[in-house]
Order: structure tokens, then sequence, then C-alpha cells
């Protein structure tokens, strides 16, 4: 007990000194985000049928998947820390344990497990409160031991393939969910035996299976034993062995720099995971559709991996960590090109062969399919490179990872930021290229060849640019995780007026809900004749309206988005430099680019 009560008041301590600035704005406003959900939730509680369950098997699979996302979920009090003082593996467990119940994530699902107490049978109220700290304690450990399990994983090759696809799945199982609800359940009603999942224990307690309780109980010391032998595993990852490769031989300094990238690709199992986990919801996404005998959105399983991909690998010199020192160290080095040729010949093969074996399947569009592959290939790997040089993230070296290898950035809010930045900018590179292949055919590929090499040139051109004019000031920032002193103020989400900060984080996180389900999705079903579809509004329309309510979501989503970066860009371009330029700096006064002594 009293290893728990310290291990409390540690994270309660350190939580109290961190949630300040840009964490602190972005752990207020997932807060407020959460609570909406847990809100939702608790109104599902008074409705017929199992909805409840089904939420509640939601809120299980968004804290197993959700720290794949926030690299590695919560780790303010890591298990490495305690390593010498000779604690027990349980009694560290369940130290950490309660003290993971410390937290905006854990009271956000508490709240919306009291909808247990409003779906109780009469006479069960006081049953709920015992069902939600059980049910809140499974939720806990089930993301903490598929952690465990996925560091364990990540130390080999054919565990990080396999991590990723099953992440990739179930990721994508929660994004088109309603898919299987309409195929699995009966006139719009939740199949029944989603109450029965671990999820649904404490619904069945208060509605008086009384066994439930001792169920969950069971579960969790199950899952604490589980958790335990993990946490005394945690020694760090493994390397794979190195035997048996080809040398390297190159001609030149890019096939030197793609060999090296190839070499990285396969060996670093991070990224191993990440492409396999975007292979996996790209087609999984694609593919729920069957479900209901629909194939029209088979097709589109390419485009998704590409954006995914794209969104997973877009801090690529941030995990490199601090090896960009040997590319400024060589005079007149520059590996950008080399680094977009390694990325489209690891993506490329295989996002061509997804779009013409589906399209296949599909009996097309071949035009749109083999457009929109085109152009995002492209634009991807134009745009890669380039956000990771001005928007670069600083990550862990390599070989410093710790006992959870998805950790490879202390700022993962950062991290989840970019990926969702990139996803977009990737998704408009290919937009010309789509239009112009819904309005003239075959020509739309032509325009998607054009639009992806020029992506592919002019945002690799200005990727180089800016990393041989800010070379020194990435690596500093890799290093010490703080940018420069002597450049232009950076202004930050909570630097901003609190309606603004308000604005934009509406806009970011509530702009994919009218742009994607309700704007592109909703346009592919009426493309294919298919209407009143679960909650897309456009197909309940009148024929007249439906084609301009999908165009005014997908407006309305893009004028978020777009409202969400203008205003930061708005207000640095307003923001004084710290220093003032170089000739009213006082004598003597060391910068980052001459002064060696700022990298020490």
């Amino acid at each position: 007990m009293a290893v728990a009560v310290t291990l409390v008041r540690m994270k309660i301590a350190i939580l109290r000194h961190s949630t300040t600035g840009q964490r602190g704005g972005m752990m207020a406003s997932g807060g407020v985000l959460g609570l909406l959900l847990a809100a939702g939730t608790i109104y599902l509680a008074f409705q017929e049928g199992d909805w409840l369950a089904a939420a509640y098997a939601g809120w299980m699979l968004g804290w197993i998947i959700g720290p794949v996302f926030s690299g590695g979920g919560d780790e303010t009090l890591r298990p490495e820390f305690f390593a010498l003082l000779g604690l027990p593996a349980r009694r560290l467990a369940a130290g950490l344990l309660v003290s993971a119940f410390v937290g905006v994530a854990p009271v956000i699902s508490l709240v919306a497990l009291a909808g247990l107490v409003f779906a109780a049978a009469p006479g069960n109220v006081l049953v709920a409160v015992p069902a939600m700290v059980l049910q809140l304690a499974i939720f806990v450990l089930l993301s903490k031991v598929a952690v465990g399990l996925l560091g364990i994983a990540l130390r080999s090759r054919v565990g990080a393939v396999g991590a990723g696809l099953v992440n990739g799945a179930v990721l994508a199982f929660l994004g088109q969910a309603w898919v299987f609800a309409v195929a699995f359940g009966q006139g719009g009603r939740i199949p029944s035996f989603v109450r029965y999942l671990p999820s649904g224990w404490g619904l069945l307690a208060v509605q008086g299976d009384y066994l439930a309780l001792l169920a969950m109980a069971v579960l969790i010391v199950l899952l604490l034993a589980a958790w335990a032998a993990l946490l005394a595993g945690r020694t760090g990852a493994s390397r794979p062995s190195t035997r048996g490769r080809r040398p390297m031989r190159a001609a030149t300094a890019q096939e030197a720099v793609v060999a090296k990238e190839l070499r990285t690709w396969s060996r670093d199992l991070v990224r191993t995971h990440q492409l396999t986990f975007a292979l996996a919801y790209g087609v999984f996404f694609a593919g729920a559709p069957l479900a209901l005998g629909w194939t029209g959105m088979l097709p589109w399983a390419a485009p998704v991996f590409i954006v995914m991909a794209a969104a997973m690998t877009a801090n690529l010199y941030g995990i490199d960590g601090t090896a960009l020192w040997l590319t400024l160290m060589t005079p007149g080095a520059s590996d950008m090109r080399g680094r977009q040729r390694a990325w489209l010949v690891t993506v490329g093969p295989v996002a061509v062969l997804l779009a013409v074996a589906f399209t296949l399947v599909a009996d097309g569009p071949w035009p749109l399919i083999l457009a929109s592959v085109a152009a995002l290939l492209g634009g991807a790997a134009g745009l890669v490179p380039l956000i990771s040089v001005y928007a670069l993230v600083p990550g862990t070296d390599p070989q410093r990872r710790g006992g959870n290898p998805l950790r490879t950035s202390e700022d993962d809010g950062a991290l989840t930021g970019l990926a969702y930045l990139t996803m977009l900018l990737v998704a408009l590179s290919g937009a010309p290229a789509v239009v112009a292949a819904l309005l003239y055919g075959w020509w739309g590929v032509a325009a998607g060849l054009a639009t992806g090499a020029l992506c592919y040139w002019g945002l690799g051109l200005l990727a180089e640019r800016r990393l041989a004019a800010q070379g020194p000031e990435l690596l500093h920032m890799m290093r010490t995780g703080r940018r420069p002193e002597g450049g232009g103020r950076s202004v930050k989400l909570p630097d901003l007026p609190k309606p603004q900060r308000t604005i934009v984080m509406t806009c970011l996180s509530l702009g994919a809900i009218p742009l994607f389900p309700q704007g592109i999705v909703a346009a592919a079903f009426l493309a294919n004749g298919r209407v009143r579809m679960s909650w897309f509004l456009a197909t309940y329309m009148p024929p007249g309206l439906r084609w301009p309510t999908a165009a005014l979501m997908i407006l309305i989503g893009l004028t978020m988005y777009g409202v969400g970066l203008w205003i930061p860009y708005r207000a640095k371009k307003r923001a004084k430099p710290v220093d003032g330029p170089a000739e009213a700096r006082p004598a003597g006064t060391p910068s980052a680019r001459t002064d060696p002594a700022v990298y020490d």
C-alpha cells in the first residue's frame, strides 16, 4: 500500500509541474473532447438495445489501440525508473496500476462508465459503483498488457509485422464500425454477443448477473500477473542480427543514401511496424464494406495505404535521432533525394500492386484509382521529407530506445498533430488528379503523373534547401529538444487567446467528420447509387440535393482545417523575432550556426 501511495503522489507532482504550456493546452482540449464522448456514451444508457455495450466495447478498443499512436500510452512513471529499488514485480505492477488511475484519460473513462448507474436494474444502483471501478481497471490493465506484448513483438521482425497487422485491423474496424453494426445486426440493432465481451461485464453486473463482478475480479488478477511478468522483462529492445547481410555497394553518393535507407526500412523494427500497420489499415478499411456485399470501396485501399504510410513516417529525420551529423559533416552532401527514392521504392510497388489487384476485383474505376495513386505517391514522397525538416519533432536515438519501443519521442502530442497534418496535406496533393479523372477520365492519369512528379521534384527541392540552410539548427534541436535561439518567435497553441485556441482545437479535432464520412465517403455511396446509408446525411437528402450536400460537407471540412491552420500561421507572422536581425545583436553573441559550444 505504501508503494502505491508513493507512486500516486509522484505522478500527481509530475503532472502538476508538467501540464503547462502547449502540453497543458492539448490536455485540456483533449479532456473537453473526451467529456463530450463520455456524455454521448451516457446518453446511450437510455436507449433500447445493446448500444451502451457497443460503446463500452469501443472504449475498450480505444484503450488497447490508443497507445500505438501515443508512444506507448501514459508512461509518466516508467518501470525503468524503479529498476534499482529491488521492488518485487508484483508490488511494482500493483503500485503502477493504482497510479495509472491518476490522469485525464482514466477520469474521462470513469465518467463514461457512469452510464452503468443509469442502466442498472431497480435495486442494483449500488452495484454500479464497484462495477465502474472494476471495469476501469480492466481497461487500464488491458492497455498496459497490450503495450507490453507489443514491445516484445517489436523485438523481432515477425512480431513487428504481426503487431502491425493486428493494430491496423483493429483501427480499421473502429473506423468502419458502422459496417459491422449493419452487417451483423438485425434491423439496425447491435448484435447481442457484444454485451458478453469483457467491456460489457459491468453492464451484466448492474442488470443482475452478479457473477460478472467475480469474473471481472478474476480477469484483473490474471492481467495484473501478466503485466508483472512483462515488467520484469523490460530490459530494452534487442537488435536484429546483421549476419548474412549483403555488403552495401553504391556507385554514387545518392545511391549510397538509397541503399542505407532501404536497409534501415528493413532492419528498424519500428519502421517495419509502421509500414505494416499502414498496409493493414488500408486493406481492412477498404475491405470492411465487403461485409455488406459492396466492393466499390475496395480499390481505395491503395490511396488509403499511401496516406497512412506518409502519416506514420512523417517524422523521417526525427526518428533517426542525431544521425544527421553524418550528413552535416560531409562537405556538399545532401541525402534528401536519396530518402525520397527509398521511400518510393518501399511504398510504391505495394501501392501499385494493391491498386491493380483490387481495381480488377471491383472492375474499376481505373482512371480514378490510377490518377490518385500516381498523384499521392509523388505528393507523399515530396511532403514527407519536407514536413520532417520544417516541423521536426526531436526523437530518441534508436540505440537509446528503452523497454517500450513505441516511444520514439517524448513529445507525443506533436507527433500526433504531425501525423494528422501529413494526412491532410497528402490527401490534398491528390485532389487535382481526382477532380481531373472525374471530369475527363483517362486524362486524369496524366494529371496525376504530372502533379506527382511536380510535387516530388518541387517539394523535395524545398526540403533540400531547408536542410542545407538549417541543418545545424535541426541537429541542435534533436540533441537538446529545444529550438536554437536567434530565430523567429514560434507561436504555440497555448500562446493564442482563449477564443482563438478554442476555434483552432475545434476545427482541427472535428474537421474530419464533415470532410471524410459526411463528404468523401457519402460521395462514394452516391456514385454507386446507394442511398439511406447509416448516418451519412447526403444519402438521405432529396435527389437534387444529394451531391450538393456532399460537396458542401467537403467544403466545410476543408474550411475547418484551413481556419485551424491559418489562425496560428497569422499569429506567427505577427510575432516579432526574439533576437532581431543579426546586425542588431551585440558583438560576440554566439549563434547556433557559428558557436560549437551550442552543441555541448
